[in-house]
């Protein structure tokens, strides 16, 4: 056997090394020095085990903003010393990450192209969102892992499993209920009632700690905090959110408020649009999921940059449904990725990326992404 055909033959296995090699060489250069979103985790863990208030704007910008159940599953974090905590929470994110690419990838069907043209064209366009995820210490690939967990529930006939994970994953974040309607109308109501009673026991889980009265203080606090935080965050520079693009154009207020509303209902009658048209495609799930995935940073008001990452299923899809688009749709599809994925800071420089997010054209291009979405089901091409 020549050296090439026993390189071959291990491949999968060299390149999950690589990786590795690659991850903790950034970690130890430069990301061990960051995770400032896991110190927030952490913090809020210990606060959760000493039943301390999770809310407290003595924080600043760096106050806990997940629901109190989080802080708990968070627990074993806070039995660690920061530094081990980070190295684990970072290890735990990568593998994520690799799992979360590989199902993406994975659960597409009637794929066009090669798996592996899907997966490294996929990557080239996420990966700034996965390694600004990873720099931070995020949590938005253990909430794509779940939610992809729940696509693949769905299209191997398990709709209970799938509503389990919807469940979890809001307890990550709760931006993934917009996935509930879609899962009630599609899956039937055994899924739906899975994700109630997920959502019911993670509610009350906090008060075996903190007590009734004190676990709906925590939820007062939470809901407080959220819409407390809202406004201010909106002309953030990485904040695409479609209320954050008008907020930019137009300032904040009511104009710039009614022409979100209107742009979010317009992008909610493409949804259903896309959902009725799923009579005319053998596979209609993943679409209509990565979908709702894309639109999670869109249409929540505090959807930072990073989140797109969401859309990993999404840029898959219209990476492997490239070869049969018209002409004018491929450059469609190639202005977004391209201005979507592929604008950096650190080549483009400080102004010239602050301009260009000062105008919201990462919005404008995942905006066009949806559209795009949108065709390849009119198209009855996914």
């Amino acid at each position: 056997m020549t050296i090439l055909a026993v390189l071959s033959r291990f491949r999968p296995g060299l390149w999950v090394v690589g990786f590795a090699i690659l991850c903790a060489v950034a970690y130890q250069t430069q990301i061990r020095r960051e995770m400032a979103d896991f110190r927030v985790y952490r913090t809020a863990a210990v606060r959760a085990l000493q039943a301390e208030p999770l809310y407290q704007e003595s924080d600043g910008h760096y106050q806990f903003k997940y629901l109190p159940a989080f802080a708990l599953a968070m627990a074993p974090f806070a039995l660690l010393e920061t530094e081990p905590a980070k190295a684990v929470w970072f290890a735990l994110s990568a593998l994520l990450l690799l799992l979360f690419v590989r199902w993406s990838v994975g659960a597409l069907p009637d794929r066009h192209r090669p798996v592996t043209t899907v997966r490294w064209l996929t990557v080239l366009f996420m990966v700034k969102f996965y390694a600004h995820e990873l720099t931070l210490g995020q949590t938005n690939l253990l909430l794509g892992v779940l939610l992809v967990g729940g696509l693949m529930a769905i299209q191997t006939g398990r709709p209970r499993l799938a509503g389990v994970l919807i469940g979890l994953a809001a307890f990550v974040k709760p931006y993934a209920l917009i996935l509930l309607p879609w899962l009630i109308v599609s899956s039937g109501m055994a899924a739906a009632t899975a994700s109630a009673a997920i959502i019911a026991a993670g509610l009350i889980l906090p008060a075996g700690v903190y007590g009734w009265a004190g676990n709906l203080d925590l939820l007062a606090g939470w809901l407080r905090t959220v819409t407390d935080s809202t406004s201010g965050n909106l002309l953030g520079a990485d904040n695409v959110s479609i209320a954050a693009m008008w907020a930019k154009w137009m300032g904040v207020g009511v104009p710039a408020t009614i022409l979100a509303a209107l742009t979010m209902a317009a992008i909610l009658a493409l949804t259903v649009a896309v959902w009725r048209g799923r009579r005319h495609v053998t596979h209609p799930d993943y679409l209509e999921y990565a979908l709702l995935m894309l639109l999670i940073p869109l249409v929540s008001p505090q959807g930072w940059d990073y989140v797109l990452l969401l859309g990993t299923p999404a840029v898959a899809c219209l990476i492997d449904r490239w070869p049969a688009l018209t002409r004018p749709w491929k450059l469609a599809t190639g202005t977004s990725l391209v201005l979507m994925g592929l604008t950096i800071f650190d080549i483009m420089g400080r102004a010239l990326y602050g301009r260009f997010m000062a105008l919201s054209i990462v919005t404008v291009a995942a905006l066009g992404a949806v559209f795009v979405l949108a065709h390849l089901r009119r198209a009855t091409l996914a």
